[in-house]
């Protein structure tokens, strides 16, 4: 990845992929949570990780460090979250039923709410520093 140019209006990449795995975390607790799970390492990491590997194998290809933006971002989400739920569910060898699509369906909602707002504060705190 490139580095970033004092032109950007964004964090480093680096500091952008930890702050978008964090998000996969609170995602995954905010789930554990709301459905009284109890959040435990292993539950960050059954729902977390999954997404998360989803997201990171699919951020080289659409370029999501490179060139960090909506444009980015958006595909990204799209194609690796469903990609990570999807492979959450064959690891899990979980029935493909409503529940599942339910899952993903909230999955994107959520997932997509937090990075944008992380992303929106990541290119608040850029552009500041830059001052």
């Amino acid at each position: 990845m490139p580095p970033t140019t004092s032109r950007t209006r964004t964090l480093p990449p680096v500091a952008l992929a930890l702050g978008d795995a964090a998000v996969f975390v609170l995602w995954a607790a905010l789930g554990l949570a709301r459905h009284a799970e109890g959040i435990t390492a292993a539950g960050l990491a059954r729902n977390a990780g999954f997404v998360a590997l989803g997201w990171f194998a699919v951020a080289p290809f659409l370029r999501t460090y490179a060139r960090p933006g909506f444009r980015t971002l958006v595909p990204t989400w799209a194609a690796g979250v469903t990609l990570g739920v999807v492979i959450r569910w064959i690891a899990l060898r979980r029935p493909l039923v409503e529940d599942e699509l339910v899952f993903l369906l909230v999955t994107l909602a959520v997932t997509l709410v937090l990075l944008l707002a992380w992303r929106v504060a990541a290119a608040a705190l850029g552009r500041l520093i830059r001052r």
